[in-house]
């Protein structure tokens, strides 16, 4: 991994230190020679994982999300080595106001592109093979969707306004020519509308899925939420499964060590079907979740006749179960309609558990369709360094965003959501008209219906 040099401000601190509001101490680390430091405006600096081992705001940062900062530290030391990670120090003359986690990658410009593109791309390369690579500053999570750190909507805003105004200035110094924020969830589209104000361009991403749970049993939602014809073919599917012998056998733990090396070629199979490539993740990751993370993350393992046939990792944060990766063996998964039957136990023991709300990550959309899942919208905020390319890329990043290729997406009735609005874009009336017609269709077919008195008060 590469090693950028660190901003420091270069105000009051002496040189090699930097202090958050704990007084602590942090040494700076070694300057690459031959590299200038990224630049520093003295608001935001750029600090290193070994700087903020005694950054005291580090410890909470993230603390009320279901992947805190833990889950930072753990993506960083597991995958994608060929990364450089970094973190911005947002100031306030009192100290380390927030943190970002940001990293460094060579990026495919056309990995989300028509697959039809993809293979005359593919022939480019042979002779030019770094065509539509591109050095990235990425400013989020590596492995997962990406948020803002702690505080009320007042100090998100002036944090996102101190980052807006000095990120591209901070690209630079990296020599990187895309800055890209990763999959924020649209809850922040108004806090994050200041680096439409200063360049970039918002795009979707491939978004995540909720499903209200808040039922008394997972009966009880089948017949609340599904139609007849869907109730139908689960029921025939479940009664055909549970006919099989050997029966399969459910176990939850909270440690995946001891059979990491039985569940990982499942998540390997799972990953290698996918049309879209995301993060390769490792099998120390898994086992690092299990045991830094014990408080929230259960692995849920599917055995037949003592074999592991599918396995699930989930976590869990207030009332809602987040379901973030899943393992099956394809030699039985289809036979046994795995994918499924996994979902029915799944939801049963979030039901138990006191769950109201069940996420599951992007793709395989056509099933979560079927299951009333509704969309949750993840951005992608664009913007190129040179302001002169950035001008077309505005042009050109709403043909290579990935969600125009789904066409299951286009079927979901908060669709329009993908896009929305917020006040720092200038979105067409019609989009807004539009996503409200889709809205409006969605309560008459019940999929906003309140079904029950516990689902009363909540929004997805």
């Amino acid at each position: 991994m590469s090693t950028p040099s660190t901003a420091l401000s270069q105000s009051s601190r002496r040189e090699g230190e930097i202090r958050d509001e704990s007084a602590a101490t942090i040494p700076r680390p070694d300057l690459v020679v031959g590299r200038a430091p990224p630049y520093d405006d003295g608001r935001v600096n750029v600090i290193s994982r070994d700087q903020l081992r005694n950054c005291r705001h580090w410890q909470h940062a993230f603390a009320s999300q279901h992947k805190d900062r833990r889950y930072y530290e753990i993506v960083e030391d597991t995958i994608h080595p060929e990364f450089d990670y970094w973190y911005f120090a947002i100031r306030d003359p009192e100290g380390i106001q927030a943190i970002q986690p940001f990293f460094i990658l060579d990026q495919d410009i056309l990995a989300g592109v028509n697959p039809y593109f993809r293979r005359f791309a593919k022939a480019i390369r042979l002779q030019w093979p770094r065509f539509m690579f591109m050095k990235t500053m990425m400013v989020g999570c590596a492995a997962g969707e990406a948020h803002l750190d702690e505080g009320d909507g007042s100090t998100r805003a002036a944090i996102a306004r101190s980052l807006a105004g000095a990120i591209v200035k901070h690209a630079r110094a990296f020599g990187a020519r895309l800055i890209v924020l990763k999959e924020f969830p649209d809850q922040y589209r108004d806090v994050l509308s200041c680096f439409l104000r200063c360049g970039f361009t918002r795009i979707p991403s491939m978004p995540l899925t909720r499903l209200n749970i808040a039922y008394a049993s997972f009966d009880d939602y089948m017949q609340s939420a599904l139609n007849s014809a869907t109730r139908r073919k689960l029921r025939k599917k479940f009664k055909a499964t549970e006919l099989v012998e050997p029966p399969i056998e459910l176990s939850v733990i909270r440690d995946i060590t001891p059979i990491i090396n039985e569940v990982y070629p499942l998540y390997l199979q799972v990953y290698e079907r996918s049309k879209l490539h995301f993060e390769k993740l490792t099998k120390e990751y898994f086992c690092r979740l299990g045991t830094t993370m014990a408080d929230k993350v259960r692995f849920f393992v599917w055995r037949r006749d003592a074999k592991v046939v599918a396995f699930g990792v989930c976590m869990v944060h207030g009332d809602t179960m987040f379901a973030e990766y899943l393992g099956l063996d394809y030699s039985v998964a289809l036979q046994l309609h795995l994918y499924h039957y996994v979902f029915r136990d799944l939801v049963r023991w979030a039901i138990a558990n006191g769950c109201t709300w069940f996420q599951s990550s992007g793709l395989n959309y056509d099933p979560k369709l079927h299951l009333r899942h509704r969309l949750k919208p993840v951005d992608l905020y664009v913007r190129h360094t040179s302001a002169l390319i950035n001008m077309f890329m505005r042009v050109a990043l709403p043909l290579l965003e990935p969600t125009r290729h789904d066409v299951t997406l286009k079927k979901f009735p908060n669709y329009f959501d993908l896009w929305g609005s917020d006040s720092g874009a200038g979105t067409s009336r019609n989009s807004a008209a539009r996503s409200n017609s889709m809205a409006n269709t969605d309560i008459r077919k019940g999929w906003g219906a309140t079904h029950n008195k516990r689902s009363e008060h909540h929004g997805a």
